[in-house]
């Protein structure tokens, strides 16, 4: 659905300066029933208009279905034919820990598990200490409903495109690195692209 088309529609809630169809988010933002987990819906008021997804125009060297990343705006872009792209809003790594440059789709998984790197727990063991032995896949954990994994030249980035339980963290830099999205986005995002997809991080 286009920008333009979104302030046609009719049902408006509003968040603070902007305002978001409620029918726009009862067909893309609802709560979905997900194999044996249940994904809530998103309250309105974790979301920003320019953050919902959304066809927009775009001129991009890249063929459809790369994944362009760009961190300075916060959005992810995937690339379509005719100069268009699909955009979903993004929460991205703190300063110094975001990933740039090109990569690939190695795999990608549902209800993916989560184990917080060595880093992440040198930096504050108080907080990711107590997941050393990792998290099983769910509707609490930290990576949401899907995962891709980026590798570079066959080798793990360690750095993911998910899922989140904080929607309103969509548009910030506060995560640890990786590349967040709203559950009904990355579920989105999922079916669209495959292993072997390049993305390039911007």
């Amino acid at each position: 659905m286009r920008l333009a088309y979104l302030f046609c529609l009719c049902g408006l809630v509003l968040v603070g300066c902007t305002t978001v169809p409620t029918n726009y988010l009862s067909e893309y933002y609802a709560t979905m029933d997900d194999e044996e987990h249940v994904v809530a819906a998103v309250d309105p008021q974790d979301l920003d208009l320019e953050n919902l997804r959304q066809v927009v125009p775009y001129r991009s060297p890249y063929k459809p279905g790369t994944i362009i990343v760009d961190t300075a705006a916060r959005f992810l872009y995937l690339v379509q034919a005719g100069n268009t792209a699909i955009r979903y809003g993004i929460g991205v790594g703190r300063e110094g820990m975001e990933f740039s440059g090109s990569a690939v789709i190695n795999h990608k998984r549902k209800w993916p598990g989560w184990t917080p790197t060595p880093d992440m727990i040198r930096r504050d063991p108080e907080r990711y200490g107590q997941y050393a032995d990792g998290v099983p896949g769910g509707a609490s954990n930290p990576l949401g409903a899907r995962a891709l994994y980026l590798f570079k030249d066959g080798r793990d980035t360690l750095f993911r495109i998910h899922g989140t339980t904080e929607p309103w963290s969509i548009g910030k830099a506060s995560s640890s690195g990786c590349i967040r999205m709203i559950n009904q986005d990355v579920i989105d995002l999922y079916e669209r692209v495959e292993p072997g997809a390049t993305v390039v991080v911007i």
